[in-house]
């Protein structure tokens, strides 16, 4: 019973905290099969290939720690092909963009250490790096009267941030996690970046970025 209340209690502060889908209380952990690692070629302009990542063999369950980085658990990991993924900038905006992967990494490049905040929950400090958002929404030319953006994730998460926020010099779009590509289960293969901001801003897996 004091299980069950815990639980009760926990997931509406996971929900602040970013995830539209969460496990099911009494299932901690899933076991699936673990895929062998891709190698994706260069890029256009010349970067590194990378390895894509692979889902865990057994995924901690929601606000547990996740052995491989150490960071705390909000969500059921979404899995998307970097292939034929793409990032599509709308709304009010003078030039829509449609984003790839590689595309986004040839893009100006920054990195930062910072601290997520659950609210109620837990703080996660790590070093993140990735293209300053303030950047994307300038290639796409922001019309007048312009004042929010929502981001939307694959699993449906969708919070709006002010203009303000996401043209902040410390705003970005993650694609590294500790120099390495985030992890599937921190949103692979983009999530945004809010320093600052609490961690419900930090969409995992985004997918659409909507000028309003």
């Amino acid at each position: 019973m004091k299980k069950n209340i815990y639980w009760y209690l926990m997931l509406p502060l996971l929900v602040a905290c970013g995830t539209a889908t969460q496990l099911p209380p009494t299932a901690t952990v899933t076991t699936t099969p673990t895929p062998r690692p891709t190698t994706l070629p260069g890029t256009p302009c010349g970067l590194a290939p990378i390895v894509v990542p692979t889902p865990l063999a057994v995924t901690p369950g929601p606000a547990e720690l996740d052995p491989s980085t150490g960071l705390h658990v909000t969500g059921k990991a979404q899995t998307i092909d970097v292939e034929t993924y793409r990032l599509e900038v709308t709304g009010k905006v003078d030039h829509p963009l449609s984003l790839t992967y590689d595309d986004l990494r040839c893009m100006p490049k920054i990195e930062m250490q910072t601290t997520i905040v659950c609210k109620g929950n837990f703080e996660d400090t790590a070093v993140w790096a990735g293209v300053p958002l303030r950047y994307v929404l300038e290639l796409a030319g922001i019309k007048e009267g312009a004042t929010d953006v929502q981001l939307t994730g694959i699993d449906g998460y969708a919070p709006i941030v002010g203009l303000d926020v996401a043209m902040s010099e410390k705003s970005f779009l993650a694609y590294e996690l500790r120099g390495e590509p985030v992890p599937i289960l921190h949103g692979f293969p983009v999530r945004a970046a809010f320093p600052g901001q609490l961690g419900a801003y930090w969409v995992k897996w985004l997918l659409k970025m909507e000028v309003k």
